[in-house]
């Protein structure tokens, strides 16, 4: 009797319960887009906010002794016994015949890896001034996980510090271009006539532009001489001016769809002005699918920005950028002498799948009666 009531009760919670509730449980059964998120708050968390406190040192930070140095192995046992996380020195070599400098791990020289170091200052979240850091070892050791690039700085520390960019380009990018999609959208499909003619022609001239040239193109005119973080502003801008079309064409048609319904006359009746009756009645009807799409078109910001700084028309150093990084990499010699300095294009590769499977498990849960 008591199993019975339980299953009742619960039946009756889920068929009382509202869409949100409906999606968010759904949500937490897909095991991927869980993955998928908690990576993806982990890099956001390291990468966006707390870079400076998370990396060994500054991005700008030379190490003239170390140019292109292999990345170094932590260790755990030294002469056969367990000792807390450590590194072995670098001893150099240069090859007599071709000039190249290698370097080999010292075993006789260790350097512990120690909790909350001090090091080169920076601004904690971006005010207050520290040279706190979450690990770190002591001089003259060196830590290099990631190794070092040409000039001996430190790739794992640009490689955390250019997170802060990459991944926050597609926030900016996506959110502008969101708002222009869903506004120029609503009013194509809501008001009709000469407004979704003169839209739609707009619209079908931008999207039959190829986009890579167009990007490069705007991207090629602003000058190179203005601050970084106003090229870093004009490159969003540049992302966001093509990357709305497509939505925009979708909420025209889920408008053109909505707009007969009856609580949109009574919203009329009542008095609500046009944009008013698309903000307030028509886009919450189907804001599953606006969800979706953002987290689905964040990825295209951020490979949008990778291909522009790769190719030297986005944004340039002193940006650090998971792109900017990647220019080292133009040439096979660069591949295969020192392959470490691809480690940025992981973490490329690792931010979109992730993306896409928090996508597909909001695309699934925006269905909650499905699959029940």
């Amino acid at each position: 009797m008591n199993r019975t009531t339980n299953r009742e009760q619960e039946t009756e919670r889920y068929y009382l319960a509202s869409s949100w509730t409906l999606m968010r449980r759904k949500f937490f059964k897909h095991r991927m887009a869980l993955v998928g998120g908690s990576v993806l708050l982990l890099f956001y968390f390291v990468g966006s906010l707390f870079a400076g406190f998370f990396s060994t040192h500054d991005t700008l930070t030379r190490f003239g002794d170390y140019s292109l140095a292999s990345p170094q192995r932590v260790r755990l046992f030294h002469d056969g016994r367990l000792q807390r996380p450590f590194v072995y020195g670098l001893k150099v070599s240069v090859n007599p015949e071709t000039y190249r400098r290698t370097y080999v791990e010292d075993g006789t020289t260790v350097y512990p890896i120690r909790f909350f170091v001090h090091g080169d200052q920076y601004r904690f979240l971006g005010l207050v001034r520290s040279n706190l850091r979450f690990f770190g070892v002591d001089e003259p050791g060196t830590l290099f996980l990631f190794g070092t690039d040409r000039l001996g700085r430190d790739m794992y520390s640009r490689t955390v510090a250019g997170a802060r960019v990459s991944l926050t380009i597609g926030l900016v990018g996506v959110a502008i271009s969101f708002v222009i999609g869903c506004l120029l959208g609503g009013l194509s499909g809501y008001l009709g006539g000469t407004v979704d003619m003169l839209i739609q022609r707009l619209i079908e001239f931008l999207s039959s532009l190829p986009t890579l040239p167009i990007w490069m193109a705007l991207a090629a005119a602003v000058p190179s001489e203005w601050d970084p973080i106003a090229i870093y502003f004009m490159i969003t801008v540049i992302l966001s001016i093509v990357g709305w079309t497509g939505l925009a064409r979708v909420v025209r048609g889920k408008l053109l769809q909505l707009r007969v319904e009856d609580y949109v006359l009574a919203a009329k009746i009542a008095g609500a002005t046009e944009l008013s009756t698309i903000g307030r009645h028509l886009l919450p009807g189907f804001m599953s699918f606006l969800i979706v799409h953002l987290t689905l078109a964040i990825p295209g910001m951020i490979l949008g920005e990778t291909a522009l700084s790769f190719i030297g028309v986005g944004l340039r150093a002193p940006v650090v950028s998971w792109g900017v990084l990647l220019q080292q990499t133009q040439n096979i010699r660069s591949v295969s002498l020192t392959p470490w300095l691809l480690i940025p294009a992981i973490f490329v590769i690792v931010t979109v799948l992730c993306f896409n499977f928090v996508g597909d498990g909001l695309r699934d849960a925006a269905d909650p009666t499905a699959d029940r």
